[in-house]
């Protein structure tokens, strides 16, 4: 059924964590099993795993069970208000989540656009310990041309120079997300991504129409 599909890209710089937050997005959802799990499981190329960038783009599908849960040290921030359209018959229910991973270097553009044109939403990763970078925001127009739902995340929550206030307040300027709106994450702990899965099904629409 075409509504129990989501079809998503991830926006990030270079370096930003989107590979690995792609990988706990796979581990949690058990597309990947712990012991075949390996550092940017989704980066096939022998140049991309030893230059650690994202060079071809490569579609991954997940299997999500939807169950309305807040994760581990979430419980009391703004996140909990994040539920914009959940049916009550989504409980329990199986979504397939379509991921296409997206190169982050600036030399890769044309790849990134031939992934955001077979998705409906799109995750806008930001390291909190850096802020936003002009290619992601290149990314991002492209993706508001497109009219794709947006999430914005900060990532690498758990680094001690993670400065999340200021990099949402950054976001908040720059985008005009608020702040309530921007969930936080680690895709190394994997803190807040059950959150994010969860928020993928209920933010980003279905597609209208299958994909060949």
């Amino acid at each position: 059924m075409l509504d129990r599909i989501r079809n998503f890209s991830i926006i990030a710089h270079i370096d930003h964590g989107k590979s690995t937050l792609s990988d706990r997005m796979m581990q949690l959802t058990q597309t990947v099993l712990d012991r075949d799990l390996k550092e940017q499981t989704l980066d096939k190329m022998d140049l991309e795993k030893e230059r650690g960038i994202t060079i071809k783009l490569q579609p991954v599908r997940m299997e999500y069970v939807y169950k309305p849960r807040l994760s581990k040290g979430l419980q009391n921030t703004p996140n909990r208000n994040l539920i914009l359209h959940p049916k009550e018959d989504w409980q329990n229910q199986l979504f397939i989540l379509n991921l296409i991973d997206t190169p982050g270097h600036v030399d890769f553009a044309y790849e990134v656009s031939r992934s955001l044109a077979a998705c409906e939403g799109a995750v806008l990763v930001v390291d909190s310990t850096q802020g936003i970078q002009a290619q992601t925001l290149a990314n991002l127009y492209n993706a508001m041309e497109l009219d794709l739902t947006i999430i914005p995340v900060l990532n690498k929550i758990d680094l001690p120079a993670s400065d999340v206030h200021t990099r949402a307040v950054e976001i908040k300027k720059i985008l005009g997300y608020e702040i309530e709106d921007i969930i936080k994450v680690s895709g190394k702990t994997g803190e807040g991504v059950d959150l994010l899965l969860q928020t993928i099904v209920e933010r980003i629409p279905p597609p209208t129409e299958l994909y060949t």
